[in-house]
């Protein structure tokens, strides 16, 4: 413990990045502050009522406070440089704080001088100093990345975007112009993001760390691990378990990773895994606890927001596609047992009704409260506040129950694991300002439909090229809010005109559609409003004239169908906004867990990348299936195949099933994956399902007979 009034060496965090320890000065601050701003958070979010705008800058100048004290402008070795350091650190936050200062003076007379004079000296100051804070404190949690990514934003609409050339040309406004639009309107720093960020997103967050605090991540591990005693592969399945149910309370990948693989990996290395594979096993395990329901971080929050989706319809149909992703990693781990021969795990000392007994419903009926609620109707943040509550009331009847000081501490815990996220929703809305003021996403969209020649799949592989690059080093959230602004539209607008070409082929279209098709197409004029090939229906959509686009999309497809559309590409993007956890050269994921495991970690992160393929295949089941919008037998009849395909891939990958396989079954493998999960009908579906059971009968067959013993 270090001495009050002194600083304590800094430390790494699992990201590699320094913070302050607990035991400093600046962390018993950023403690108390933290245990105050989370009440704030909970009488704003339930009876308070300030303006969205106020609770917006509040939300920025708390955290950006405890960014200052909790993460160092940068890292001094020696006592007299952390002195120094701690100097600039405690300005800069209270500049942070002295926003809504500016706010509360200025606010009323700020309108006035818009009308009159124009900006006043304060205006400029506080204005920009809003957008320097937003690039300092997100240097400082997430890298350069972010920083620069704000830099070019604003500095494209003020100054350089004049002098681009073609499609990008943007003639520019002033400087106080703006900053205006960043400070005071909602597609700024603090607007439908950040207020987001200060209610939906704060209150799961804090509804984790109460959920943690509680002893949920030692239940986890214990139920995990109960659950996989007698299966191949077990301690890998507890990780895969252990990892899901993490994802429900924890928001990041690389936080998963750590609490949950400092246990897991160890216990895959002693069954015999070797250590690039297990830590494979718990960076792709980690990366799923992002799309699995019923939290699935913020991302799932600010895709609500954007596609005018209710949020629990988003977990909701998002709950077949996560069983998917975690199978298909379950399905690896077991194969790569298989090869290896690994034996089952010793069996537990505890039985599962020990273990539920103990803690299981401290864990389950949170979470149950918090989905009931949010089902029966209430806002999600008054779902996740009496969530909180059930927390510490469950907790009394288990042997840890929390009392008043567990509770300041998950109050504590709440708000600081809410720092990073909370600066940077808040700063990536120069971005968004940049991008509307600027009308970039719309050439962005026109770009990606021209680049793609109005192939959804081609679009798929360029929006997922982007999300890698720009996803490199990059918090999830951030990487879908960027791609999300500027290519969800032209991805569902794609996903749009695939199910117009259906309605067209089929020959249903309304009168008034069959005519203003007709405009386009008069050569094809007796044919419309018949049965014609996907081909000829494409032509003619292709030659509709643009202007009644809209209007044909409008008339032809029900509200449903467009909206599915809009959440499918969502969807989508959200999906590949994940893959660069676990996808080299930058996967901080996978470079976490070979650190645990001490594996080579771009090894690992190959290996992680391998076992993570549902990602990639997953997301094209929200466009070609029904898996989003279709009858709960259409969805089963997508998951069973999907499930068949993602074992198909996974043995050919490894030329294992249950045992061996030569390279014929390998290739007819590869071939069986493809069928399953491309749009053909359902004959070729179920035919190949057959094939693929037969073969997997015929293996487990040899696997058995090879584990006889020889006769005497």
């Amino acid at each position: 413990m270090a001495q009050t009034g002194s600083v304590a060496p800094d430390t790494g965090d699992e990201e590699g990045r320094y913070h302050r320890p607990d035991d400093s000065l600046p962390g018993r601050m950023a403690f108390w502050f933290g245990i105050g701003f989370s009440v704030l958070h909970i009488w704003f979010n339930t009876i308070g009522t300030l303006s969205e705008l106020w609770t917006s800058v509040i939300h920025f100048a708390g955290f950006g406070f405890m960014c200052a004290l909790l993460y160092p402008a940068w890292h001094a070795r020696t006592p007299l440089g952390r002195k120094a350091v701690l100097a600039v650190d405690v300005m800069l936050g209270v500049a942070a704080l002295s926003l809504f200062a500016y706010l509360y003076v200025n606010e009323l007379a700020f309108y006035r001088r818009m009308q009159t004079t124009g900006f006043a000296w304060q205006d400029w100051l506080f204005t920009g100093l809003a957008v320097l804070l937003g690039i300092e404190f997100t240097r400082r949690t997430t890298g350069w990345i972010i920083p620069v990514l704000i830099i070019l934003s604003f500095t494209y609409i003020t100054f350089w975007g004049r002098y681009v050339g073609g499609m990008l040309t943007f003639g520019g406004l002033r400087t106080d112009t703006m900053l205006f639009r960043v400070f005071y309107t909602d597609d700024g720093m603090f607007g439908t993001v950040a207020r987001i960020s200060s209610s939906f997103v704060f209150m799961f967050i804090l509804f984790g760390a109460f959920l943690m605090r509680s002893g949920a991540g030692a239940f986890i591990i214990d139920f995990a691990q109960v659950l996989a005693r007698r299966m191949i592969g077990g301690p890998g399945i507890v990780a895969i378990i252990g990892s899901g149910l993490m994802g429900t309370i924890s928001g990041s990948a690389v936080a998963n990773t750590v609490s949950t693989g400092s246990v897991t990996i160890p216990m895959m290395k002693r069954a015999g895994m070797p250590a690039r594979t297990a830590a494979a096993t718990e960076a792709a395990s980690s990366t799923g606890g992002q799309i699995m329901p019923p939290i699935m971080g913020a991302g799932a929050f600010v895709m609500a927001s954007f596609t005018q989706v209710p949020y629990l319809t988003i977990a909701a149909v998002s709950v077949l596609p996560a069983v998917l992703y975690f199978l298909s990693v379950g399905f690896y781990v077991r194969i790569t047992a298989k090869r290896l021969n690994l034996a089952p795990m010793d069996a537990p000392e505890k039985t599962l009704w020990q273990v539920l007994k103990d803690n299981g419903l401290a864990f389950f009926l949170p979470i149950g409260v918090l989905v009931g609620l949010m089902i029966w109707g209430y806002t999600p943040t008054y779902a996740a506040g009496v969530a909180i509550i059930a927390v510490v009331v469950s907790s009394w009847v288990t042997k840890n129950p929390m009392g008043p000081w567990a509770v300041l501490e998950a109050l504590a815990l709440g708000a600081r694991n809410m720092v990073m996220t909370a600066v940077l929703l808040v700063a990536i809305g120069v971005v968004i300002a940049a991008v509307t003021i600027s009308g970039i996403g719309n050439t962005f969209s026109l770009m990606i439909g021209t680049w793609s020649g109005g192939s959804v799949l081609i679009a798929v592989v360029l929006i997922a090229l982007a999300s890698l690059v720009l996803g490199m080093g990059l918090p999830v959230t951030a990487a879908y809010i960027v791609i999300a602004t500027l290519s969800a539209p032209a991805l569902a607008d794609l996903i749009t005109r695939v199910e117009l070409i259906s309605v067209i082929a089929s020959g249903e279209v309304p009168q008034a559609v069959g005519a203003m098709l007709m405009l386009g197409a008069p050569e094809h004029a007796a044919l419309i409003g018949q049965p014609m090939p996907r081909e000829l229906a494409t032509d003619i959509l292709a030659a509709a004239p643009p202007e009644f686009m809209r209007m044909i999309i409008e008339q032809t497809l029900s509200r449903d169908v467009i909206i599915a559309a809009l959440l499918a590409a969502h969807l989508v993007i959200f999906w590949l906004s994940q893959d660069s956890s676990v996808t080299p050269p930058v996967c901080l994921t996978a470079f976490a867990a070979a650190a645990i495991a001490g594996s080579r970690p771009m090894a690992t992160g190959f290996t992680a990348w391998k076992m993570a393929k549902g990602l990639y295949i997953v997301p094209l089941l929200f466009i070609y299936t029904p898996i989003l919008h279709g009858t709960l037998w259409e969805k089963l009849q997508v998951t069973l195949f999907t499930a068949a395909a993602l074992y198909c891939f996974a043995a050919a990958l490894e030329g294992h099933m249950e045992a061996a396989i030569s390279t014929i079954q390998r290739v007819l493998l590869a071939v069986l994956c493809v069928i399953l999960i491309w749009p053909v009908t359902a004959t070729w579906h179920w035919a190949a399902l057959a094939v693929f059971l037969a073969l997997l009968a015929w293996n487990v067959l040899q696997d058995r007979r090879q584990r006889q013993p020889a006769p005497a």
